[in-house]
């Protein structure tokens, strides 16, 4: 079905929902850098109203690092990783480690439907604004904890980044070519996987339940675990008498010859995955290799074989030509494209996969729902920019 783009004014629901299908939905973030942020951004740009809750120090230091910070910082403005990650949230500074913004937190938690947090275990307790304390004066609360291991086990305490979850693991054992170290990923999967989206798939659920029972629930989220849950097919080579290949040799890391990276004339690559016997037929006979189409591929030999002669064809041709070629054919073919040219891919710019807000290019909402069409309110505020207010709607002079 193709996207069709609906303005509010067309949708056959109410006026006041307008704003997104989780208008009403409060959430408290006291997340910071990747993890909780993105996925309260999500909920964010569906209507949500979020409020990020920072200290009245530092605050999160996110809107001092990655690519640009310096020089935003020296503007007077944020990064931009922060600015993609907080956008269409509200902005309030309080000072947790104080009797007085204890308080105001837990006045605003009995309004709230979500709370996000990412300290380490028993932090928000020793506040005094953990679960325990906000169920107390709102039972009906969803209580979202994101951290590197869960709140139980013997590495519960330790802290850790996305290489130390992907490491944890096994998945990083898994990433790189035959022979080779483990690569490191450009992409943080612990972090986006694990952390972001395991937590919204958590935090909906428990919310719908909340809506029907009146009781909240803890969403325990360890970002570890949520890989380890996710590693459907080396986990499935484990339970085959524990034989998951080596590093760079298993049919989806490397040894298949219709799975794989392909270096071409100009020293770009070609990512080519036909895994069924259609594609790779089509493709076989696009190389002028008819007799690969028919090779069942079923030894060692036959594959290196394969792909040896895979890797001569591809060298002889520069990348546009294969992408021309190839792509037109759909066998599963591919440019490996830089960042810089998948932002202005024709395929991503028909789905504004991504869109210039507050000058800076930035992730659109990564799924489309046919009514409700997503809308970017406000870019990232500045830290306490909606203090006053906020505390003002809960009874603050």
């Amino acid at each position: 079905m193709a996207a069709v783009a609906i303005a509010a004014s067309e949708l056959d629901v109410p006026a006041s929902a307008a704003c997104g299908p989780l208008a009403g939905l409060r959430v408290l973030d006291l997340t910071r850098l990747l993890p909780g942020p993105m996925a309260t951004l999500h909920l964010a740009d569906q209507g949500a109203e979020v409020i990020k809750i920072e200290d009245t120090g530092l605050g999160d230091y996110a809107r001092t690092f990655g690519p640009g910070a310096a020089e935003a910082n020296a503007e007077g403005s944020d990064s931009p990783f922060f600015r993609m990650l907080n956008r269409n949230k509200k902005s309030l500074r309080l000072d947790l480690k104080q009797s007085a913004g204890v308080q105001a937190f837990l006045r605003l938690a009995e309004t709230a439907d979500v709370i996000f947090e990412s300290f380490r275990p028993g932090v928000v307790d020793r506040l005094g604004i953990g679960y325990d304390a906000v169920r107390a004066i709102n039972p009906r609360i969803v209580y979202c904890a994101i951290t590197s291991y869960g709140q139980t086990g013997p590495w519960a305490h330790y802290a850790g980044h996305d290489l130390n979850f992907i490491a944890m693991a096994g998945l990083l054992d898994q990433i790189g070519t035959q022979g080779s170290a483990p690569a490191i990923p450009g992409f943080q999967i612990g972090d986006l996987l694990g952390g972001s989206l395991t937590s919204l798939v958590g935090v909906l659920t428990a919310v719908i339940g909340a809506k029907a029972t009146g009781q909240g629930c803890y969403v325990d989220v360890s970002m570890a675990d949520a890989l380890l849950a996710h590693s459907v097919l080396p986990l499935a080579s484990v339970a085959n008498k524990d034989n998951l290949p080596p590093r760079g040799e298993g049919d989806m890391t490397g040894a298949a010859p219709g799975y794989g990276v392909y270096r071409t004339a100009d020293e770009r690559y070609l990512a080519i995955g036909a895994i069924e016997s259609k594609f790779w037929r089509r493709l076989c006979h696009a190389l002028n290799l008819p007799a690969l189409a028919d090779l069942a591929l079923t030894t060692a030999d036959e594959a290196l074989h394969a792909r040896e002669a895979l890797a001569e064809a591809i060298k002889a041709q520069p990348l546009a030509h294969w992408e021309a070629t190839l792509v037109p054919l759909d066998c599963c073919v591919t440019p490996v494209l830089r960042l810089d040219e998948a932002v202005q891919h024709p395929q991503f710019v028909a789905r504004q996969a991504t869109l210039p807000i507050d000058n800076i290019i930035q992730g659109a909402p990564p799924f489309k729902l046919s009514h409700w069409p997503s809308q970017v309110m406000q870019p990232a505020r500045s830290a306490g920019a909606d203090s006053d207010s906020i505390l003002q709607s809960i009874g603050y002079a």
